[in-house]
């Protein structure tokens, strides 16, 4: 860690808005770019005022996909603004539980898995010992770094991470912006 902060110096600190509006941008953000996520989020903030749950639901999936939503991501964005609505997920309540029962919580709704749910963690609630295994860029930044001859698997990458307890979340970023300067 020592060598990619020299490299690279300290991480930009990174937070994202708490509630619907940050749980709908990370899942945005699945499987994109970060370019692309914000490209698209763009799009979204200019078109839903308020970024709301109603909003969501009250648009087609034609203009859902027209913001860049893919069929999958208009699906996971109209199920979580109903579960919102309905108050079958109490998206307040999150900030208040750790972190295991908060990622069980999101990753029982549509397309919300490890990832989604450890990136709300981090980003939206400021979690410090996070660590999202199954990211990309994550794992190649690691295996750069420690000069592995093949990039870990999301299972290894956990052991990796381990040793960066309780501060996974900032050994991540650093992680990402050795990635992404490299």
């Amino acid at each position: 860690m020592r060598r990619a902060f020299e490299a690279v110096g300290a991480p930009e600190v990174r937070r994202r808005a708490f509630g619907f509006h940050g749980l709908l941008r990370t899942i945005v953000g699945q499987q994109v770019s970060t370019a692309a996520g914000n490209a698209i989020w763009r799009k979204i903030e200019a078109a839903l005022d308020p970024i709301a749950p109603a909003a969501v639901l009250a648009a087609s999936d034609d203009a859902l996909r027209a913001l860049g939503f893919s069929r999958a991501k208009a699906r996971y964005a109209k199920a979580l603004a109903h579960a919102v609505q309905t108050g079958a997920l109490d998206i307040e309540s999150l900030a208040t539980l750790g972190d295991d029962e908060a990622r069980a919580l999101l990753m029982q709704l549509p397309g919300i898995g490890r990832w989604t749910a450890d990136i709300y963690l981090m980003f939206s609630l400021g979690r410090p010992d996070v660590w999202p295994a199954g990211d990309l860029a994550l794992a190649i930044a690691a295996q750069r770094l420690l000069k592995l001859r093949k990039r870990p698997s999301p299972d290894r990458l956990d052991v990796i991470g381990a040793q960066w307890r309780p501060w996974r979340s900032a050994a991540a970023q650093l992680l990402w912006r050795y990635y992404g300067n490299a």
